[in-house]
């Protein structure tokens, strides 16, 4: 099985269906319905200052649907050369023994000390402990925000 994305503008997006459907392609897909980001066609945020947005489709398929999938994409992006359509599929078929259901191999979890993880957190506990429990500025409210009254500023400590 192959993973093939395509993400483009909201715009496009019938088009895109349309030519699945003439292809032959694409008959299951998972869609992301709104995707905001930068890429090389620049921001779509759906804000008011990049309001654009995009979608993303996600199909997992045998090489011979990929091929149509790349054939259907590559002619919306022949008629809409603008709307940043993007195409993102494997340039190398996966490997067979991946094709026949063997599991990846996984790198070895991190190992970590836990005596210095143990000394950091008492560590960072008592640093915490100091900076709450520090008298509060005359007139000022302490870290922890309990009592007194709010810092006015260096003009109001010389009036």
């Amino acid at each position: 099985m192959i993973r093939v994305e395509i993400i483009a503008n909201r715009s496009v997006e019938e088009n895109i269906l349309d030519a699945f459907r003439d292809e032959g392609v694409g008959k299951f897909y998972t869609k992301y319905p709104s995707v905001l980001g930068v890429g090389s066609s620049g921001p779509r945020m759906g804000d008011a200052v990049w309001p654009e947005e995009n979608f993303a489709l996600v199909v997992w398929c045998d090489a011979p649907e990929a091929e149509g999938i790349a054939r259907a994409v590559a002619r919306v992006k022949k008629v809409f050369p603008e709307e940043g359509i993007k195409l993102f599929m494997p340039e190398e078929q996966p490997s067979p023994a991946l094709e026949q259901g063997a599991s990846q191999t996984l790198l070895p979890a991190p190992s970590f000390d836990a005596a210095e993880l143990q000394a950091r957190l008492a560590e960072l506990q008592a640093r915490l402990e100091e900076v709450s429990c520090s008298p509060a500025r005359e007139g000022s409210e302490s870290p922890a925000g309990s009592g007194g009254a709010a810092y006015q500023g260096p003009e109001a400590e010389n009036s």
